[in-house]
């Protein structure tokens, strides 16, 4: 394989890798603003509790509603708490493999960078070969 077909298909997955992150900040963006509407219900349903009053003071009939409808309002805001520090979770899952993913995406891109480099070294030392000779080739031309 030539050094320039190498130095294009690390090219190539250096891209890959960096589509990769962007998927997965993306992916990490979509899943905080699911955290955020997560915690901005539990905030509601917290605020409907506190709105809903002290039920003792009320007729026995109306404290027995106003009983259940906390106990409602509790296990929905239990089950969105459980289903936050899931999705919580996910998101830690989903950190890890943009980690990953960045540091792979950084190695390929000083590899990448290596060879480039060696590529570049091996082109001026080239270009100052032929200079050399030309320089030769006039100096002895103008010797003769």
């Amino acid at each position: 394989m030539s050094r320039q077909t190498t130095i294009d298909s690390l090219g190539l997955l250096v891209r890959v890798r960096a589509s990769e992150v962007d998927r997965i900040q993306a992916d990490l963006a979509r899943q905080e603003a699911t955290r955020g509407r997560y915690q901005a219900n539990l905030d509601r349903l917290h605020a409907l509790v506190e709105g809903s009053g002290a039920s003792g003071a009320l007729s026995p009939a109306l404290a027995l509603n106003c009983g259940q409808y906390k106990q409602a309002v509790f296990a929905l805001a239990d089950s969105h708490r459980t289903d936050l520090h899931l999705h919580e979770a996910n998101m830690q899952v989903a950190q890890r493999e943009l980690a990953n993913a960045w540091t792979r995406r950084e190695v390929l891109g000083m590899v990448l960078d290596r060879h480039q480099g060696a590529a570049d070294r091996e082109r001026d030392r080239a270009l100052r070969k032929r200079e050399d000779e030309t320089a030769t080739q006039a100096w002895l031309a103008g010797r003769a």
